[in-house]
């Protein structure tokens, strides 16, 4: 009789999910705005405000520029990491927006921001590395920490810090095993910023740590209110220059996030490495996209200071109808288009239908189910009772979603 086939037991396969695979979960604000979909699908009222996405159109002379791209025969494979000409448009927009200057060996172009964090870390992170990441935090960079084998060093940053890290909080929580820290900022979920001179403070904490480098996520950059000035810490503390990875991208700013444009700029090594690990697994980002990113980044940008005064409108009309709402505080951002209320007096209380309301999530679940209306929950984000509301959507669609939130709060019992 033959040897039975390797890697099957008795018929049923003895193939299972990896290791590392298992150190991860699904990104569960891809999942809440999954589920609006599948019930707008079934003709459900629901109003989303879960996407991290703007509701703008990409602009007309961007997608003109993708059209003349394919026109071209723009459509073949490029360098793996990004072609010459938008490596040179990031160039020229670091040199503008953030008085930054590197040279196209410093610059990495990604599929996404998301993908320029994977890279960094799984090229960078070795078993046992720790990284440093203020809570609430997006919901990836714990997730890719653990899967490169690292260890994520959850440090809060509450309301009662403005949702920033603080100095002091920031030094006890580096160890010899610290690898990086992620700085945010706007931040995805709260919209929390940090003024130049908190990034000085926690800049000289870092001066006194050589080892720890730092991941400045700035991809809301341009979304910013109230005259505040956004600034990158490698602008504001020279001396850390030659250890930040700074990392962007199209995504936000200029409504590309089906695109899938990100980059980043750093150490000419750690560049290299991001390079080698991207041509064993995306290869190059899409041909059209890039050359749409490179006609973006250097065409006229006096479009984002419009949208970002729309915005603002959006984040006060949500701020004031959330905090009229009894339980509920909601703090003011100063960019990004997110807002994150708590919601502690409402814990412990009873829906209707006598369910009772025993975390953020079961809160949320609520607000789907009852109100139709789709957040996601603050536990995603490593600080609870809260939740992310997104506010990338029209003024009518925020006033009737915070319409349904009062009348679901009002309802608890």
């Amino acid at each position: 009789m033959a040897p039975p086939l390797a890697g099957l037991i008795f018929g049923t396969s003895a193939m299972h999910a990896s290791a590392a695979l298992d150190r991860i979960s699904p990104s569960p604000t891809l999942g809440v705005t999954t589920r609006v979909n599948e019930l707008k699908r079934a003709g459900i009222d629901v109003i989303g405000l879960g996407a991290g996405e703007p509701d703008f159109d990409t602009p007309d002379f961007v997608k003109d520029a993708a059209i003349q791209a394919i026109r071209d025969g723009k459509t073949k494979y490029t360098n793996v990491d990004g072609t010459p000409e938008l490596k040179d448009a990031i160039v020229t927009k670091f040199a503008r927006d953030n008085r930054l200057t590197y040279t196209p060996n410093q610059i990495s172009v990604n599929v996404g921001g998301k993908h320029s964090l994977f890279n960094a870390i799984v090229a960078t992170v070795d078993a046992g590395d720790e990284v440093v990441i203020p809570a609430p935090y997006w919901v990836s960079y714990p997730d890719v920490v653990q899967f490169a084998g690292g260890v994520p060093v959850i440090v809060k940053a509450g309301p009662e810090a403005d949702y920033k890290l603080s100095p002091e909080v920031l030094d006890a929580a580096i160890t010899p095993r610290t690898k990086w820290v992620i700085l945010n900022s706007p931040s995805n979920p709260t919209g929390a910023a940090y003024t130049v001179d908190e990034l000085k403070a926690l800049g000289e904490v870092l001066l006194r740590h050589p080892h720890v480098w730092v991941f400045a996520d700035d991809m809301y950059e341009h979304i910013t209110y109230d005259g505040f000035r956004f600034a990158t810490i490698a602008e504001v503390v020279p001396e850390l220059y030659e250890r930040t990875l700074t990392v962007n991208g199209c995504s936000k700013a200029y409504s590309m996030t089906g695109w899938r444009i990100g980059f980043a700029a750093g150490a000419p090594w750690l560049i290299k490495a991001m390079a080698k690990l991207q041509s064993q697994s995306t290869s190059n980002p899409c041909s059209v996209a890039q050359a749409a990113a490179a006609v973006a980044l250097t065409g006229d940008q006096s479009f984002l200071k419009e949208r970002a005064a729309a915005f603002q409108v959006r984040r006060d009309l949500v701020v004031k109808a959330l905090n009229d709402i009894p339980g509920m505080s909601c703090p003011t951002p100063e960019g990004a288009f997110y807002v994150y209320p708590s919601f502690a007096p409402l814990i412990g209380k009873t829906t209707p239908k006598g369910v009772k309301i025993v975390d953020d999530e079961a809160f949320v679940t609520y607000l789907l189910d009852d109100a139709r209306v789709a957040a996601v929950q603050g536990a995603a984000f490593g600080l609870s009772p809260a939740m992310r509301i997104s506010y990338a959507t029209s003024d009518a669609l925020l006033t009737e979603a915070c319409a349904r939130i009062a009348e679901a709060c009002a309802a608890l019992k």
